[in-house]
């Protein structure tokens, strides 16, 4: 099996992308995440990306609000504002997000519930109601795992799963750091980093979906509210692009019969697709870890 699973990677790293595929782009922290760099505002920020999203005519893209950051800073109300009046829909990442992991699940849940009424009066009407886990964290027990499923599918909530990720938050305070020390050349670093990372990301996140579906599902891709974000969003849906991908929502995505498997795994974290894989025992292909390349740059 791992001999099989290993040349099925290799070669679909190699392969060419035959086909479109889908993904569905999604943003975590809103209104305000990483460092903010000199001269630059959340607003500024927000708005940038909503500017890319309405530039390259994609799909409605979902942030995911921590209402605490409106208390740190009532500001960046500003942010949520602006995302709903570019007609993009808000969901609910928790009021201050904590791990599941180190609280009970009563508690896990009342931060949810604190988070709702912001998203009453951002979102109103709209389809809020989906609930993206903290650090991706499902919690360290089953029984917790269970039982905050339960009280979410009885409070009408959907799972905003993740199954495409890059680390792309790892970029957000090295690109602090250079825009302070006006480091053209430490930038030029970030961005071949970030788009290397991201195309890096594709071969072995498609192998685990045909290792565990044995097809391409319809990717969620985990990206948060940062500057280098914003910066690196064309280029990004670029990249995408010439990977033969097309656009879709977050509820479009999770229309596939997929997204209703439950790994029932404890302790559970990481993206849905690497819960399934140690559910059924499949090898997870690694990626490479960029904190350290980025943790030199721009010092």
């Amino acid at each position: 099996m791992r001999l099989c699973s290993a040349l099925l990677f290799a070669s679909l790293a190699l392969a060419p992308f035959a086909r479109a595929q889908q993904i569905a782009f999604t943003f975590d922290d809103l209104p305000s995440h990483g460092p903010l760099p000199q001269g630059e505002t959340r607003l500024q920020i927000a708005q940038s990306i909503l500017d890319t999203l309405k530039q390259q005519h994609m799909p409605p893209t979902y942030g995911f609000v921590n209402g605490v950051h409106l208390t740190d800073d009532p500001s960046t109300a500003e942010v949520l504002k602006a995302w709903i009046a570019a007609g993009q829909p808000l969901g609910n990442h928790t009021y201050s997000h904590p791990n599941l992991a180190s609280m009970t699940a009563e508690a896990f849940e009342q931060d949810i519930e604190k988070n709702e009424p912001i998203l009453k009066q951002y979102a109103g009407n709209s389809d809020w109601r989906w609930l993206r886990f903290p650090f991706l964290s499902e919690g360290d027990t089953l029984e917790k795992r269970r039982a905050v499923r339960a009280w979410l599918t009885a409070h009408n909530y959907k799972i905003a799963e993740v199954n495409m990720s890059f680390g792309d938050y790892l970029w957000n305070p090295a690109y602090a750091r250079c825009i302070a020390k006006h480091d053209e050349d430490g930038i030029k670093q970030l961005h071949d980093l970030y788009l290397a990372a991201a195309d890096d990301a594709l071969a072995p996140t498609r192998a685990l979906s045909k290792e565990v579906y044995d097809r391409d599902i319809p990717y969620v891709l985990l990206m948060h509210i940062g500057a280098f974000d914003a910066r690196m969003l064309p280029e990004l849906i670029a990249l995408y692009r010439s990977r033969s991908f097309t656009f879709v929502s977050l509820p479009e995505a999770e229309r596939d019969p997929a997204y209703s498997d439950n790994a029932d795994i404890a302790p559970a974290g990481g993206t849905e697709l690497d819960q399934l894989a140690i559910k059924r025992k499949l090898p997870i292909p690694p990626q490479h870890n960029y904190s350290k390349q980025l943790d030199g740059i721009c010092q």
